[in-house]
């Protein structure tokens, strides 16, 4: 999606939430754009000028949609941002935006404490693959940061709230650092997600989101985004990545993440609030050996988070408890509310433990390498899940 003028741009992004990408059907009237199932689309008569690389022609589904387009001009207005590239997945996103933007000896920072498929990309394929040359950094730590940084350094990558320990990471002063160094910046924006934080506005390059999570909010379709304002590396993304890699999305996915995106204000509203009340209700149980949620007032990066995350802190909550991995397997299977998978965002609630055994537990901070646990606050009443959460505790001795 090429930048495109957006009429609701003005409006609260309830309002954007709902129009923004959505229009008539030509050809019945229909008030919601339809599905398109095709792969390919009729051709122009002059060949002459086609190029089949680009994605400015709808000829062939890799090359791009109209389900892919209209959620691109979605996302793009939620972040208030130019341009929005939707690919097959959050790690599909990822992996795009590093491919184009990285080249054999290129140095990338990236943080100790991430996402498993971030983890992977840079500490064995990039470097081992390609020659990139990867280090990790404490990004909490500015100066770490600035330590971490060389002549070489292409690209700071971060993420804010990171995942899975929910820290925060100041993205205006690392966007600094990385500019006075001639670097940029890439943020990932999926805990947090457009509602409560727009990085872009604070300096950031590039943002990607995993769309699979809270903009979507249904479990049930898999997407990512990358947002800027730089026009034309995002095109550089699309023929680079989106058409001779194919990581594109698939019509019906994004039709489904268009339709989730439209609730999307309103559901993350509510889980900001009801994750604030389940974090603070679990900071008074005895047995809980930390709970990081940056809404706490007792959580070390409050003060920051407040500062850029506008609207709330999110709907994941970093807790641990005092008991081993199969004490606290057993806490997990004993819920009846919140559901014992992976992922976050869904309109259920999720909770996934962090095994001590994890090969990166040693990356975390302390606190975090015992009875550690992510857990993804849902749509249900918080009430609800606070009294699961405690039968369950009550359940397993604690």
């Amino acid at each position: 999606m090429s930048e495109k003028a957006d009429r609701f741009r003005d409006y609260d992004i309830t309002t954007r939430a709902v129009h923004t990408g959505n229009d008539y059907d030509k050809e019945t009237g229909a008030v919601r754009r339809p599905l398109h199932m095709a792969n390919s689309y009729k051709l122009p008569d002059d060949l002459s000028k086609v190029n089949y690389s680009s994605t400015d022609l709808l000829f062939y589904s890799r090359n791009g949609n109209p389900n892919q387009h209209w959620l691109e001009e979605k996302v793009a207005s939620l972040y208030g941002a130019k341009d929005t590239i939707i690919l097959a997945s959050g790690v599909g996103a990822l992996h795009a935006l590093f491919w184009t933007l990285l080249k054999t000896g290129d140095h990338v920072v990236y943080p100790k404490v991430s996402y498993m498929a971030v983890y992977r990309l840079f500490h064995e394929l990039f470097n081992r693959k390609f020659g990139v040359k990867t280090e990790m950094a404490d990004m909490t730590d500015l100066e770490a940061v600035k330590k971490a940084i060389t002549p070489g350094t292409r690209l700071v990558h971060i993420e804010t709230p990171d995942n899975p320990t929910n820290h925060v990471s100041d993205i205006a002063e690392i966007a600094r650092i990385a500019h006075e160094n001639g670097a940029l910046l890439s943020v990932d924006n999926t805990f947090a997600s457009p509602y409560n934080q727009h990085p872009l506005e604070l300096g950031a390059d590039f943002v990607v989101d995993s769309l699979t999570k809270f903009v979507n909010g249904h479990g049930d379709a898999q997407g990512g985004a990358i947002i800027s304002n730089d026009i034309e590396t995002m095109e550089r993304i699309r023929y680079e990545a989106q058409v001779n890699v194919g990581a594109v999305i698939s019509p019906f996915n994004a039709w489904q993440i268009f339709r989730g995106a439209v609730t999307f204000p309103l559901r993350m509203d509510r889980i900001n609030k009801s994750t604030q009340k389940i974090a603070e209700w679990l900071e008074t149980r005895e047995n809980v050996t930390f709970v990081s949620y940056p809404g706490l007032k007792s959580n070390k990066g409050h003060e920051l988070a407040a500062r850029q995350m506008t609207n709330g802190f999110g709907g994941v909550i970093s807790f641990g408890l005092r008991a081993d991995d199969k004490k606290v397997e057993q806490f997990c299977a004993k819920l009846r509310v919140v559901t014992f998978a992976v992922s976050l965002g869904h309109d259920e609630s999720l909770i996934f433990p962090q095994p001590s055994y994890d090969e990166r537990i040693g990356l975390y901070p302390e606190e975090f390498r015992k009875g550690f646990i992510r857990f993804s606050v849902g749509l249900e009443e918080p009430d609800d899940i606070i009294a699961d959460l405690d039968q369950a505790l009550k359940a397993v001795g604690l």
